[in-house]
């Protein structure tokens, strides 16, 4: 669990606006205190040494959250896909061109 970061405030769009001191990664999970799952990280912005996180939550009452210090779950990470990468150690082998006749 590494600290996020304290809410600043709840914005009209729907998002948890807070400020960290380094970047997550896009739709990391956001914990509490207590390890309860608050949201995901939707959007970084700002300045690189000191950027804002927006959160999207999924609880019923975000703005309760305002002052609250949230954390980034690191056990709660998905594990990347392996959509796109390729097979190491299986070569495909090409067929032979067809041979003409005449």
């Amino acid at each position: 669990m590494k600290r996020l970061g304290k809410v600043s405030h709840y914005a009209k769009q729907g998002f948890l606006i807070l400020r960290s001191t380094f970047a997550p990664a896009l739709n990391d999970p956001v914990v509490d205190k207590n390890l309860q799952l608050i949201g995901t990280v939707k959007d970084v912005f700002g300045p690189v040494n000191y950027p804002y996180v927006a959160v999207k939550p999924r609880v019923k009452d975000p703005q309760k959250y305002v002052g609250e210090i949230l954390y980034v779950d690191e056990r709660r990470k998905k594990a990347p896909s392996k959509a796109g990468k390729k097979h190491k150690g299986k070569v495909k082998k090409k067929r032979p061109a067809p041979q003409r006749r005449g």
